[in-house]
């Protein structure tokens, strides 16, 4: 089977590919930097003796979307599509660049809509067992954070996009899986390009990629709808829910007055 991942280039997308190889999936991955591609491409083919391609494309440019999209409706050997390709940024929403904020919601949402229904209106019409869709979300989608609007507002659609397609997909009896992967604080470069400051989050924290693809291929195995790797990040998320809002809403305004201070410092 042929298992297609975004943001490949690296980070969790990277962790996919490897992993997906050593499970004998043949691989097309997609990313912007054709080095990096090149790169990882290369690495799991010597490694795993699977086919792999790659295509460079902008996810949120149009012409490029549509071009992966195209691909994933003809796949005739399509088994799972990593929608992974993603961004973040710090900083007020009503300060922020508008063109960067449109893009995180391009790349997000709209690609992720996008590339979802044309690998899903592939593996419906087959009605392939062991197949599916895993769309990275983050644990940033059961709250909300200044400075961060727009990054949990997007992968809080991205959580409720996928709970939907479970709930169609179940009614209608057929066996494709789709998963919402929700990590917390991940060592990839995701972290190095937003400039934060690793050192002001406990180590506890950090997980590495290969830990985080880990768990969400045994969810996907176990048709999990909702991963959410690490334990402690689970008992927050369950915590969150028994907070009531203006409670969370204190906390997370705290918890961003701490860190700039930290990091001010």
């Amino acid at each position: 089977m042929l298992a297609v991942i975004t943001g490949a280039s690296s980070g969790i997308g990277a962790a996919f590919a490897r992993r997906l190889a050593a499970r004998g999936y043949d691989l097309l991955l997609v990313a912007r930097r054709e080095d990096r591609l090149r790169s990882v491409t290369s690495e799991v083919q010597e490694l795993h003796h699977v086919t792999a391609g790659y295509l460079c494309a902008d996810l949120t440019d149009l012409g490029d979307r549509e071009c992966v999209a195209a691909r994933l409706r003809q796949a005739e050997d399509l088994g799972l599509l990593v929608n992974n390709a993603g961004f973040g940024t710090m900083g007020y929403f009503f300060e922020a660049d508008p063109a960067g904020q449109e893009r995180m919601h391009q790349l997000h949402v709209v690609a992720t809509m996008v590339l979802t229904q044309a690998a899903l209106g592939n593996l419906f019409a087959r009605g392939a067992a062991g197949t599916g869709v895993i769309n990275v979300s983050s644990v940033a989608a059961f709250g909300s954070s200044p400075q961060n609007v727009s990054y949990c507002a997007t992968k809080a659609w991205m959580n409720a996009f996928t709970e939907g397609l479970a709930t169609e997909l179940a009614g209608r009896g057929s066996p494709v899986t789709v998963q919402a992967l929700c990590p917390g604080f991940t060592l990839s470069e995701f972290h190095d390009v937003l400039g934060m400051n690793r050192g002001t989050i406990p180590k506890s924290l950090w997980m590495t990629a290969d830990f985080v693809v880990e768990e969400s291929l045994r969810g996907f195995d176990r048709r999990k709808l909702i991963v959410i790797p690490g334990w402690r990040y689970r008992l927050l998320v369950r915590s969150m829910k028994w907070i009531p809002p203006s409670l969370l809403h204190k906390m997370s305004i705290a918890a961003v007055r701490r860190y700039r201070r930290r990091k001010q410092a």
